[in-house]
């Protein structure tokens, strides 16, 4: 016999009950909790077809749990034939059905009516419970027997039939006995929490019996379907449900609706300011159980100043069923409801401009990345928006009032610079220098005829520095030579000028291209070879920093006075430290050790004068004078 004549037999998968129940555990699953979920998940799927077939049918699920836990449903049922084919069949859904057709029991429908779609809820028990005990009576065959299905984690089943009395009402009853190592997840109180977490916007009446026999109401209706007496009973209502569910009171509720989706909810607005780079989570039900309370992916990036919790009937949940799959129709949702938290905001300055002001002061950051791309909001918000500017911290409304020519200030560093500088000189910056500023004040023009804006050239504000009379700085002509060699070694020139305020003895002008060219110089000595040829072809012939000493300053009249040398270097090194620190930007090693010289010099310096004012010398002990 040829090898293609060989005959070819037919084998089944075998399938390690174990094995699988571990890859549950540990990696579908991010918790054993999600057990209980499962359940009720299962119960709420046999009730709805239940009612498929008989609206009228009563919707109860009990919860009792004691030294076993029982979870008790009003629901469809299975026979002994659907037992057979639907729980000792790994992977098998009752509610799956290919041509859309009522399967044997009457169970299947359309998916989409199910939470449950993957056909492994109950096998998840397994992660809890080494038995899992089934009675059920069908609800869909006349006269059905009562079947019990018994089944173990190591992979053995058996089915018997009970008499009728074991379960008067068509339904189903699943006991777990818990395992050891899991009796925590079945105790009296984690199954309420649990139940309450994961069952508390069901549709069905969900009550869980604790030990002592007390019953417990899970579910509720959600404030947002509810009816109530007033607009302020409401919004007292939702921030209630905030409160008891994400712990926070909300500045503002928005009202979440997208009936194509079946979707209903509130985005809440945080009270304090939350970096754009954290996710919130947001809680999503899936026809009212809860499918996670980390969904980050609901809302667009921007919107991570409002917290969500939705139900929903048109989103797919992932084979864990703890997260949203990432689909067409996730993404249609994320960006409707994003145009619903725009439209909210884009109205609060015609409808509530004090809520407005209270949510920018906290929120701004989050307006101004959504206003680069979003012309409208733009226009309607950005003279709203507080900036830091030469006079404070204002929107820029009340900004160019004053100055119909704004400076962008490049840098926060060149803000430093030139802001006490130029509020007294009349000059109107704003600090263009953090995350979307620059970028939005020069659209100020687009929203505000007759305003200009011009990026800030720290030459602009030299330029409204008075000049001291010939006189004076002849008189300073020696202190100015040995300050240009001081500073000189830091490439920078020293000017003397009269500004105010009084109180600034000198100030340090700087600009992006010097420090650049400064840094590819250093870079170029420390390097060698190839990389620093290429560093020295890049040499730029740019303008060097500036100190500018101020003559209205007393300090510095006193220093232009100085005659001797070394005491004249101290008074230079102190007030090019000084001003350095003013710029806050990072010093570099040399000028680190600058300033710790001029602090040791200008300490020893005033111990001298202290000495001699007493008529002692140098390290002459008190009691010898």
């Amino acid at each position: 016999m040829s090898p293609s004549e060989n005959p070819t037999s037919a084998h089944t998968f075998q399938v390690d009950l174990r094995g699988l129940v571990d890859l549950l555990s540990h990696h579908l699953y991010s918790s054993p909790r999600v057990y209980l979920r499962e359940l009720l998940q299962n119960a709420v799927d046999a009730i709805t077809a239940r009612q498929k077939l008989d609206p009228a049918a009563p919707a109860r699920i009990t919860v009792r749990a004691d030294d076993e836990l029982t979870v008790t449903d009003t629901g469809i049922g299975l026979t002994e034939a659907d037992v057979h084919t639907f729980l000792a069949t790994i992977g098998r859904s009752s509610k799956r059905d290919a041509d859309g057709g009522l399967d044997g029991a009457g169970l299947a429908r359309a998916r989409g009516d199910f939470i449950g779609q993957f056909g492994i809820g109950l096998l998840a028990c397994f992660v809890v419970a080494d038995e899992i005990t089934v009675v059920t009576r069908s609800a869909a065959t006349p006269d059905a027997p009562v079947v019990e299905w018994r089944g173990s984690s190591d992979g053995r089943y058996t089915i018997r039939t009970l008499p009728a009395e074991a379960k008067p009402e068509p339904g189903t009853t699943v006991t777990l006995a818990p395992r050891a190592d899991a009796a925590e997840w079945t105790r009296s109180g984690q199954v309420l929490a649990l139940a309450r977490d994961f069952g508390s916007l069901l549709r069905q009446e969900v009550t869980v019996v604790d030990a002592n026999g007390t019953e417990h109401r899970v579910n509720r209706t959600p404030p947002w379907a509810e009816r109530h007496s007033s607009p302020l009973a409401r919004r007292d209502a939702l921030a209630e449900y905030c409160r008891s569910t994400f712990d926070f009171t909300p500045l503002d509720a928005i009202d979440l609706d997208l009936p194509l989706v079946g979707l209903r909810g509130v985005a809440y607005v945080l009270p304090d300011a939350a970096p754009p780079s954290r996710r919130s989570g947001h809680r999503v039900h899936l026809k009212g159980m809860l499918l996670s309370d980390q969904a980050d992916e609901l809302l667009p990036d921007w919107a991570f100043f409002v917290r969500c919790v939705v139900d929903t009937d048109g989103l797919r949940p992932t084979a864990s069923r703890e997260g949203l799959y990432a689909d067409e129709t996730l993404a249609a949702v994320r960006d409707a409801l994003g145009v619903r938290i725009r439209d909210w905001l884009a109205g609060l300055s015609a409808s509530d401009p004090a809520m407005l002001h209270r949510f920018l002061s906290v929120h701004y950051l989050a307006v101004k990345q959504l206003a680069r791309y979003d012309d409208e909001l733009l226009r309607m918000l950005l003279p709203w928006l507080p900036f830091e500017t030469s006079d404070g911290q204002m929107t820029l409304d009340e900004f160019v009032r004053s100055h119909p020519v704004v400076l962008v200030a490049g840098t926060d560093d060149e803000f430093r610079q030139v802001a006490a500088i130029a509020s007294a000189a009349g000059l109107g910056v704003v600090n263009g220098g953090y995350t979307y500023d620059r970028d939005l004040v020069h659209r100020l023009p687009e929203i505000r005829p007759g305003v200009s804006v011009t990026d800030l050239d720290p030459g602009m504000v030299t330029a409204h520095l008075d000049a001291v009379d010939p006189a004076t700085e002849l008189a300073a002509a020696a202190f100015l030579t040995v300050a240009r060699e001081v500073v000189g070694r830091f490439d920078c020139d020293v000017a003397l000028r009269s500004f105010h305020p009084t109180s600034a003895p000198a100030l340090l002008f700087d600009n992006r291209e010097a420090r650049h060219e400064r840094s590819r110089a250093q870079l170029a000595e420390e390097a060698d070879g190839l990389w620093a040829d290429i560093l020295g072809s890049l040499r730029a012939e740019v303008p060097r920093a500036q100190l500018v000493l101020n003559h209205l300053n007393p300090l510095v009249r006193r220093a232009a006075s100085i005659t001797g040398r070394d005491l004249a270097v101290t008074a230079v090194e102190a007030l090019y430290g000084q001003a350095l620190l003013m710029t806050r930007r990072p010093l570099k090693a040399s000028e680190s050790a600058l300033l710790n010289r001029s602090f040791i010099s200008l300490l020893d310096h005033a111990i001298l004068g202290h000495e001699a004012a007493e008529g002692r010398g140098p390290g002459t002990d008190p009691k010898e004078a």
